[in-house]
């Protein structure tokens, strides 16, 4: 759901990417199915996730939103932080979206056969239907809860979760703001993954 902050927490590698990328569709040990390095990228994919799962922040923000949909909070943020990201790309990225977009689409389609098919099942219409631009309005992703609540298991509050955007967008933008430097110093530290960045001070410890 988060798609655009593991492609970005990847670095450089085309490898890293395509595993990170892959991340939610790689169960147990089924990581060593793969080469080293997209190995390594399933395996960040999940530490991001435990980072994430149990940053202060991130608990804030989910409050917003856990009146309504109680454990599905996590992925309301997860969705949402991408949308900040979208918004605030080249704050933190040297390269172009639409440079990064044509990156990884490139990267997808050179190695479809490899993906899990879960995956190779949606990556047509998110390539196609450039879900990294769906993300960056606000009714893009309202858009994307209510197709969630159709095929998943997450409730649609879709009119809720618009009036909390509504109220509180400012206080979640700046949260997603604290807390993304903080998961960029953690993968690079703990994981090396060389990640450009438009201003290298983000690295150093606050």
């Amino acid at each position: 759901m988060n798609y655009l902050a593991h492609i970005f927490l990847s670095g450089t590698s085309d490898q890293i990417l395509l595993g990170n990328f892959i991340g939610d569709y790689i169960k147990g040990s089924d990581y060593n199915k793969y080469p080293p390095t997209i190995k390594k990228g399933i395996i960040l994919h999940r530490r991001i996730d435990f980072f994430t799962d149990r940053h202060k922040v991130v608990h804030q923000s989910m409050k917003y939103f856990a009146p309504k949909y109680h454990k599905y909070a996590s992925i309301i943020i997860d969705i949402l932080y991408d949308h900040f990201l979208v918004l605030n790309w080249q704050k933190f990225s040297p390269e172009k979206i639409e440079d990064m977009k044509d990156r990884v689409f490139r990267i997808l389609k050179s190695n479809y056969a490899i993906l899990p098919e879960r995956v190779q099942f949606f990556v047509p219409s998110f390539i196609q239907n450039d879900w990294i631009d769906i993300y960056s309005t606000t009714d893009g992703i309202i858009n994307v809860f209510v197709r969630m609540s159709m095929r998943t298991t997450l409730p649609d509050h879709s009119e809720f979760a618009r009036e909390v955007l509504r109220k509180y967008y400012v206080q979640l933008q700046s949260e997603f703001l604290t807390f993304f430097p903080d998961i960029i110093r953690y993968v690079n530290k703990r994981y090396e993954i060389d990640i450009p960045l438009r201003d290298s001070s983000i690295l150093e410890e606050k």
